[in-house]
C-alpha cells in the first residue's frame, strides 16, 4: 500500500511499514512543519492513504468536507513503540481491503472504519 505519513507518527512505524514493503512518504522527512491541509493536499496529489496522529484531519474532512483517499488516525498513546507497531500492522493486514476512501481509527482495544 501506498502511504503519506504526517509528522505525528513515530519514525519506528514508519520504518517497520517501509519493511513491510509499503511504500511511505514521511512528511518528517520531506516537508517539516508543513499546515495540515498541505499534507492531506499531498496525500490526495499521490494518491496515498493518510496515517496521522492529529485528530485534526477529522475536522478537516468532516467539517471542511475535504476528500482523501483514506485517513487512519492512530490513537495508541501510553503504549510502547513495539506494541504500536504490532497494531498498525495487524490493522493493515486484517483490514486493507477496507480502508481505502475511508477514514479509520486504530486505537488501543479496536479498529473502527468509518465509511465515507
Amino acid at each position: 500500500m501506498k502511504f503519506v505519513a504526517d509528522e505525528s507518527v513515530d519514525k519506528p512505524i514508519v520504518d517497520a511499514l517501509r519493511a513491510d514493503d509499503h511504500e511511505v512518504y514521511y512528511i518528517l522527512e520531506k516537508s517539516k512543519g508543513i499546515p495540515d491541509h498541505e499534507v492531506l493536499k499531498i496525500a490526495n496529489i499521490k494518491k496515498c492513504i493518510l496515517l496521522t496522529a492529529d485528530k485534526d484531519f477529522g475536522h478537516i474532512v468532516y467539517r471542511q468536507r475535504k476528500s482523501h483517499h483514506g485517513i487512519i488516525l492512530f490513537r495508541l498513546a501510553g503504549l510502547s513503540i513495539e506494541k504500536k507497531i504490532q497494531m498498525v500492522l495487524d490493522a493493515l493486514n486484517q483490514h486493507n481491503d477496507e480502508i481505502e476512501n475511508h477514514f479509520s481509527v486504530i486505537s488501543k482495544t479496536h479498529i473502527r472504519v468509518i465509511k465515507s
